[in-house]
């Protein structure tokens, strides 16, 4: 009885780790159909443009300021987030944060990570 008892507790521990390892794994880079690792491409920031995106898709939930409400602080968005992390989240959405890369253009999302990746 013992053996079986020291057997199971053994397999759960393995279990457990194999999860453990899963999710602490980090993310693969994102990858474009050419093989190489997705990068926003390099432009000025155009913050009069983003603002105004801004002002039309993320005032409700960010603030006039950009300092929160519903959504998070972005005004040092910038010093924690790379251009591609912020274009990816803009596109995909993460956690409350919805997709907009069916309500925004691709010049327009560039545009917003280019501007945000600025904010440090």
């Amino acid at each position: 009885m013992y053996k079986w008892i020291m057997a199971g507790l053994m397999s759960a521990a393995a279990l457990f780790a194999v999860f453990i390892l899963l999710t602490q794994m980090p993310e693969k880079e994102e990858v474009s159909e050419g093989g190489a690792a997705f990068s926003v491409p390099e432009r000025e920031v155009d913050a009069a443009a983003a603002q105004l995106i801004s002002k039309n898709m993320c005032i409700s939930c960010h603030g006039t300021d950009l300092k929160g409400g519903i959504g998070p602080d972005l005004t040092k968005i910038g010093s924690s987030l790379t251009k591609e992390q912020l274009y990816k989240t803009i596109s995909e959405g993460r956690g409350g944060m919805p997709a907009f890369k069916d309500r925004l253009t691709e010049d327009e999302m560039i545009t917003m990570a280019t501007w945000l990746s600025s904010l440090k």
